[in-house]
């Protein structure tokens, strides 16, 4: 068995979900081992994201563990059995995994939700944007870390899944570069909001009712509810949510967002005039 060194964001969800589920059925790790006639360093091995499974020993550990969700069952079976090598491999060891690992569960990911309170997301920038983002991280990237992070960026730009992005104000307003640049960004933002997936809705300064819902994240959906993921900034990097009652916390607080902000079409007014503005 060749242990990984440095197990991605979805191989480590994974793990954690056969984790839960052997806690959630009283087995301990090395009482899961015997069950496959293994050693408990494998199991250990298996829950630290640090081995593979095979679809067999998932599907034995899940009927073991008295899981009956076969949906739930068949999407950790694809989870484990996945060997995607995505675009983003290219990057690996030269920009901060959390980049990898966003990049992963959005190719993997059913649905996106956005909240944005001061930056316009990753995934709708523009390059000089982004550069300008990226610019400002501290420490002080170095150019060609730089150049890696916006060249990272634009590849992952395309929405091809079910988006829904609230952002507020103060986001649309704050000019990260120059006027040409903000120009340049909330044209990108009327462009991909016009597409049949995309969705996207504004919160004014003047809108009531926004403090209780206050704060940015992604919400990603995954092929079914359990394995969601919310992705929020940490000072260290990037914090990967997926404990379950969290998740629903998440849930809630979208869709109070969303219920205060405005309509896609005024909110599509809302950034046109801004952008005239500029």
């Amino acid at each position: 068995m060749v242990k990984r060194r440095e197990p991605t964001a979805r191989q480590m969800w994974l793990a954690t979900e056969l984790r839960r589920l052997r806690e959630a059925a009283g087995l301990t790790s090395r009482q899961a081992a015997s069950l496959l006639g293994v050693a408990p360093a494998q199991i250990t091995h298996i829950e630290s994201a640090l081995a593979g499974v095979s679809e067999q020993r998932v599907r034995r550990l899940t009927s073991h563990y008295a899981c009956t969700d076969a949906e739930f069952v068949d999407a950790v079976v694809a989870m484990a059995t996945d060997r995607t090598r995505g675009w983003w491999e290219e990057y690996r060891g030269l920009i901060p995994t959390s980049f990898l690992d966003l990049s992963e569960l959005n190719h993997h990911a059913a649905f996106r939700r956005d909240v944005a309170i001061l930056y316009v997301p990753g995934v709708m920038q523009t390059e000089e944007y982004a550069r300008a983002v990226f610019s400002g991280r501290v420490p002080e990237l170095a150019t060609d870390e730089l150049e890696l992070c916006v060249r990272h960026r634009m590849a992952g730009q395309g929405i091809r899944i079910p988006y829904e992005l609230v952002i507020h104000e103060a986001a649309l307003r704050i000019r990260v570069a120059d006027r040409a640049a903000s120009r340049a960004q909330l044209a990108k933002l009327l462009e991909v909001s016009d597409a049949d997936n995309v969705t996207v809705r504004v919160i004014p300064f003047d809108l009531d009712g926004f403090a209780r819902a206050a704060g940015s994240m992604s919400y990603l959906g995954g092929p079914v509810p359990k394995l969601d993921t919310v992705v929020r900034d940490v000072p260290h990097g990037s914090a990967f949510i997926d404990a379950e009652a969290q998740l629903g916390a998440f849930r809630a607080r979208f869709r109070r967002v969303e219920a205060v902000s405005l309509d896609p079409a005024q909110s599509r007014d809302f950034i046109g005039r801004l952008k005239k503005e500029l």
